[in-house]
């Protein structure tokens, strides 16, 4: 069974821009976001993804995800609710882990969220000094959140 062990953290400042080593373009959008589950609509540079999540436990859930071919998941999320989530994502490798930094766009505009993937919820991290408070079990943050209350609206 695949699972998504993550963290979130809003940023204190912009001084990560300096270890961004590669950035993508994201737009997606959900087919549900029902609270047991969230079915996502994703295209990441030229490559389209449908991803299905289940509900958290901590900070882990079940997650499954299928490439899908581009032409399918750009007329998916034609069908998704609204608004749709646009955002650039940077990659920080460091250490045992790779830091992903979203800067949102559109209703959005203005949220800027740290992430990172672990192994177990035990895994020890160290938390780089452009990390701010820790957002993990906040569902404002939530990206499937972000469709029906956008950040604009908070």
């Amino acid at each position: 069974m695949a699972q998504e062990i993550e963290r979130k953290f809003l940023l204190k400042n912009n001084t990560w821009k300096s270890y961004a080593k590669d950035r993508m373009v994201i737009k997606q959008g959900y087919l549900n976001t029902d609270k047991e589950r969230t079915v996502r609509v994703r295209i990441k540079g030229s490559q389209g993804f449908l991803t299905i999540k289940g509900v958290n436990k901590g900070m882990t859930r079940q997650e499954f995800e299928y490439q899908i071919p581009v032409r399918e998941a750009e007329a998916l999320i034609l069908l998704c609710h609204q608004p749709i989530i646009d955002k650039t994502r940077y990659i920080i490798p460091k250490k045992d882990h790779v830091w992903e930094i979203d800067i949102f766009r559109g209703d959005n505009e203005g949220l800027a969220i740290a992430e990172v993937e672990l192994h177990s919820e035990t895994q020890k991290i160290s938390i780089p000094r452009w990390v701010g408070a820790e957002v993990t079990g906040d569902p404002r943050y939530y990206n499937s959140s972000l469709v029906k209350t956008p950040f604009k609206d908070w």
